[in-house]
């Protein structure tokens, strides 16, 4: 891409990202500073871990990888939205930092804007890591990034109402199964299974593993695979085995209505580990099952490293040396540790669910879970989110079945 196309495809996408922002653009002085040849000098990261401060672990391990790279990391932490839009404007006006670290959805807006080199430009080596997560990092072919973790979607359980209604949670394997366990426990005067089915993309989100796990592709919304998985979130409401609340649940306020005691099962993310531990009960976790049995390939979350495109291409080794530091598998095991990620390398994977028994589900579901907006789909993806997340709010709510909410969803989604 020509420099002259990339700034205008920059443009039109900073345009819409303009909306958003309420400060100011980073000033001349960010990104492309330094040497043209890369050799020593600052190099700027920016990530989406503001929750870290500059004497984290998180910034120790930068400030290490730049002295091996012989230069001087600064780095800035934004929130996720933000680090978005000043991303794309950073870019438009020619100063993007060094190395971006961006939620694993938002590499295709970037790259489709010309924001970001590729794989095969910046010379990273993504040969050891696991080809379902690279692919939320991929837009036509190309690679833009690598993942410096995932995490993804599984069900946690609680032991004691189980126990007590007699389901052996090794036994739920399907929909069929899942189901007779949330009669069972309803039947003890126990609740079923909550999560969060709000109207935004953590409504999506959840609905995923579901959708994909009847067979469904994500660009038939209105399918008979999709329509039997939004039937089973729909019939479970009727039958009184989910609550009413899951339309405005939030993944957070799922957990606390899951924390309360009265719950069968929770769909959550490893996110939520360090909160299972605090729980009042016993707890256990099994991959969400998909239609016909196995695990469902659920959506994943966690962010990319990625090198933006800089005027002073000399740069792009120094670069590549740091986001290689911070991917290595000795560096992945302690970030993702702290992020509570589960690495993107297969061997640090198996390293972590060997340390951490726990983590061995989550292992299994990430190696199962596919990205967002993966199958090529890059940016069209929030153009089917959003009317699939409407679909789903209108199916649970009553206001229509599920093939009439999943076929204006389609028809919403073919027209943007």
């Amino acid at each position: 891409m020509t420099r002259l196309n990339r700034r205008r495809r920059l443009a039109a996408v900073a345009v819409i990202a303009l909306a958003a922002v309420t400060t100011s653009a980073c000033s001349s002085s960010s990104g492309g500073s330094g040497n043209d040849d890369g050799g020593g000098g600052a190099y700027l990261v920016w990530d989406p871990y503001p929750q870290f401060a500059d004497d984290s672990d998180w910034v120790a391990l930068l400030k290490k990888c730049g002295t091996s790279a012989g230069v001087t990391v600064e780095r800035t932490g934004y929130d996720t939205t933000d680090l978005t839009n000043k991303a794309l404007l950073a870019a438009q006006q020619g100063n993007s930092p060094d190395v971006l670290i961006v939620d694993n959805p938002v590499i295709s807006t970037l790259a489709e804007a010309g924001a970001l080199t590729t794989t095969e430009e910046n010379k990273l080596d993504i040969s050891s890591m696991e080809k379902n997560l690279l692919g939320a990092g991929q837009s036509a072919g190309k690679t833009y990034g690598v993942p410096i973790g995932a995490n993804t979607l599984a069900l946690y359980y609680n032991k004691d109402l189980l126990t007590a209604a007699g389901v052996d949670p090794a036994s739920v394997t399907d929909w069929t199964s899942l189901t007779t366990a949330l009669t069972k426990v309803k039947a003890k005067g126990k609740k079923g299974i909550t999560f969060s089915a709000i109207g935004t993309e953590e409504g999506s989100f959840q609905f995923l593993p579901w959708f994909w796990g009847s067979g469904a592709q994500l660009t038939s919304l209105d399918s008979p695979q999709a329509v039997s998985a939004l039937t089973l979130w729909t019939d479970w409401l009727k039958q009184g085995l989910a609550p009413n609340s899951v339309i405005n649940n939030t993944q957070t306020t799922s957990w606390q209505e899951f924390a309360t005691g009265d719950f069968a099962f929770a769909e959550n993310g490893t996110w939520q580990l360090a909160n299972a531990e605090k729980l009042g009960f016993s707890y256990g976790t099994i991959a969400i099952p998909a239609s016909a049995g196995g695990p469902a390939p659920a959506p994943t979350g966690g962010e990319f490293v990625s090198i933006p495109v800089q005027s002073k291409t000399g740069r792009y080794a120094t670069s590549q040396k740091l986001v290689t530091c911070l991917t290595s598998a000795d560096n992945l095991l302690t970030t993702d540790t702290t992020l509570s990620y589960v690495a993107p390398v297969a061997a640090v994977q198996d390293r972590q669910a060997t340390e951490n028994p726990k983590l061995k589900v989550w292992v299994e579901a990430v190696r199962a879970a596919k990205g967002r907006t993966g199958d090529n789909l890059g940016t069209k993806y929030p153009k089917i989110s959003e009317p699939l997340w409407s679909a789903v709010q209108a199916a649970l709510s009553g206001g229509k079945s599920p093939q009439e909410a999943l076929t204006a969803a389609q028809a919403t989604a073919t027209s943007k």
